[in-house]
C-alpha cells in the first residue's frame, strides 16, 4: 500500500542538503518512505492525501522519558511553585506508589501516556525504569516498557532507596538487578548527581552495564556542576541528559565527542531552575537533542511541541534548530538512523501539521497543531 502526500507547503527533513523543501510531495511505501521531492515530479500511488499547503515533518523522537510509574506529585509541583527547591529525593515518593501498583495498572499507565504522546506527533519513544529500585520491581518495569515502547533503558541507579546502604545498593544495581533487567533493555543510565550517585559509583554501574551489553547514557549536570558530562564522554555514552550546569571543559568535551547533549526544557519550566544554554552548545559544535523527560515529579508533560517552543523562547534556539533537535537529534541520541528524518528508506513516521510551517510549533505555543500522524506507515 502506497500513499502520496501531495500539495505540501513545507516538507521538513526529507533532503540531506536542504532541511526544508517547499511545494513538495512525499510517498509512504508500506512502512517506509519511498520517495520525496518536488510536487511536479511526484509518482503515482494507491492513495492520495492532499496536504492543502500544510507542513509535513518527521515524527518527533522523544529520547528521554520515565513512563512506568503509579500516582502523581501535583502537590510537590505546587510546593515548588511556592518556593521549595527541587531535589532528587522526591523520586522516593513515586517509588512507594509504583511498588504498590499491579502490573496491569502500570501497563495501563504506560499505554495512556504513549497514546498521549503519539496524538501530539511523537512516534519514537524511549522509556526508563527507576521507580522500582528492587530486583523484582525494576525487572517488571523494563519488561512492561519493552512491550509498549521502542527503546528501553535500565535505570536502577535512579536514587538509593531509603534505609539502604549506598555501597550495597550499587553492588545490587551492577549485579543481580542488572542481570534481571538486561534482557529487556538496550541502554543503561545513572542519575549522576548530588543526592543520587557520585562519580565512582557511576563508573562501577556503567562498566557493569557495558560488560552486560548495554549502551551507556547518563543523567548529568542537572542540579549543579559535577562529573556527569565528562563521565558520559569517557564512557562513550549515547547522550548526556539535562546539561543545565556546564563548565567550558564540559562543553568542549561534548563538542569533541559523539555524545549528544539532550536538553529537557520542560524540567526547567516545572522546577524553576535555569535553562540550559543551547546556543553555547550549538555554537561550540556539540550535538543537541530535545526530549520531554515525561515523569510524575520534575516534568509531567508529554508534549514535544511544548519543548520545542520552550527551546526557542528560553534556550536561544532557532525554530529549525529546535525541530531538528526534537527529530534528528533525538534519533542520534538513540543511535538510530531509520527515524528522525523523511529521506527515502526511513521508517514512515510522518507528522502533518495544521499549519504552513514548522515555525508555528514555537510561534503558536500550546495550540494543538497535529492534523494527522502516520507511524510506520499506518494512521496513528
Amino acid at each position: 500500500m502506497s500513499i502520496l502526500i501531495t500539495n505540501i507547503g513545507e516538507l521538513v527533513g526529507a533532503d540531506a542538503e536542504r532541511w526544508v523543501i517547499e511545494d513538495a510531495a512525499l510517498v509512504i511505501d508500506g512502512d517506509r518512505i519511498g520517495w520525496a521531492g518536488p510536487v511536479a515530479a511526484a509518482p503515482a500511488a494507491d492513495e492520495v492525501v492532499d496536504a492543502g499547503g500544510r507542513a509535513v515533518l518527521p515524527g518527533f523522537v522523544d529520547s528521554h522519558a520515565h513512563l512506568v510509574f503509579a500516582g502523581e506529585r501535583a502537590e510537590e509541583f505546587a510546593a515548588r511553585m511556592s518556593g521549595r527547591p527541587y531535589a532528587a529525593g522526591g523520586i522516593r515518593t513515586t517509588v512507594a506508589k509504583t511498588r504498590a501498583a499491579s502490573d496491569d495498572e502500570l501497563r495501563a499507565g504506560v499505554r495512556r501516556l504513549v497514546a498521549e504522546m503519539v496524538r501530539q506527533g511523537t512516534t519514537t519513544i524511549e522509556c526508563k525504569s527507576g521507580y522500582g529500585l528492587t530486583v523484582a520491581d525494576e525487572e517488571r518495569a523494563v519488561r512492561i516498557a519493552a512491550e509498549l515502547v521502542d527503546e528501553v533503558t535500565y535505570l536502577g541507579a535512579h536514587v538509593v532507596p531509603n534505609g539502604t546502604d549506598a555501597a550495597d545498593y550499587v553492588r545490587l544495581v551492577a549485579g543481580e538487578m542488572l542481570e534481571a533487567c538486561a534482557p529487556y533493555a538496550r541502554w543503561i543510565d545513572v542519575f549522576c548527581e548530588r543526592g543520587a550517585f557520585d562519580a565512582d559509583q557511576t563508573r562501577e554501574i556503567l562498566a557493569a552495564g557495558r560488560a552486560a551489553g548495554l549502551i551507556p547514557r547518563l543523567h548529568a549536570n542537572q542540579l549543579g556542576h559535577g562529573p556527569g558530562v565528562r563521565l558520559a564522554v569517557e564512557y562513550d555514552a549515547a547522550s548526556a541528559d539535562h546539561c543545565t550546569f556546564l563548565s567550558d571543559e564540559d562543553v568542549a568535551a561534548l563538542a569533541d565527542s559523539e555524545t549528544v547533549a539532550t536538553l529537557l526544557p520542560g524540567v526547567e519550566f516545572s522546577t524553576r531552575q535555569p535553562y540550559p544554554d543551547a546556543r553555547r552548545l550549538i555554537d561550540a559544535g556539540a550535538k543537541v537533542a530535545l526530549a520531554t523527560d515525561c515523569n510524575p515529579g520534575s516534568c509531567y508533560t508529554s508534549s514535544m511541541a511544548f519543548c520545542v517552543a520552550l527551546a526557542v523562547r528560553e534556550m536561544r534556539m532557532t525554530p529549525e534548530e529546535a525541530v531538528r533537535a526534537a527529530t534528528e537529534g533525538g534519533a542520534r541520541a538513540l543511535r538510530r538512523t531509520d527515524v528522525g528524518h523523511l529521506r527515502p528508506g526511513a521508517r514512515a513516521d510522518v507528522l502533518l501539521l495544521d499549519a504552513p510551517s514548522h515555525i508555528h510549533l514555537a510561534y503558536r505555543p500550546g495550540v494543538p497543531q497535529v492534523a494527522r500522524v502516520w507511524r510506520s506507515g499506518l494512521p496513528a
